[in-house]
């Protein structure tokens, strides 16, 4: 199985920054993407980022511009660089990774970090 930590969330004002970090282990094989969703109280979880593995990242329209996706490889660790954060921008953000693992080399699945809150206010 594979395990998402992440970490960074917190409170910051309108206007700051705020950098997220998520850490895969387990029983992984390979890495295909790693990316990030967001779930706002009342609302259904939002596509925010994706970062394929050795391909160009993509992003949401609504926070294209201000965040970025990275990757660091060797420690299949994901991170997402958050600035000109909004009050909209307010959510539990949630780390995924889209994997094999040892045990069934040829299937490639998501798994799910357990998230972290990110809040936007003075």
């Amino acid at each position: 199985q594979v395990q998402l930590v992440e970490s960074g969330g917190g409170l910051v004002q309108p206007g700051g920054s705020l950098r997220l970090s998520c850490a895969a282990s387990g029983t992984i094989l390979s890495i295909y993407a790693m990316g990030w969703y967001r779930q706002a109280p009342g609302k259904q979880r939002e596509w925010v980022a994706t970062s394929p593995s050795g391909g160009d990242t993509n992003y949401a329209d609504s926070v294209k511009g201000r965040f970025t996706i990275s990757r660091d490889y060797a420690k299949n660790t994901v991170y997402l660089q958050m600035n000109g954060l909004k009050p909209e921008d307010t959510a539990i953000y949630y780390c995924n990774v889209f994997s094999s693992t040892t045990a069934t080399p040829s299937r490639r699945r998501t798994f799910w970090g357990q998230g972290t809150q990110v809040t936007v206010s003075s």
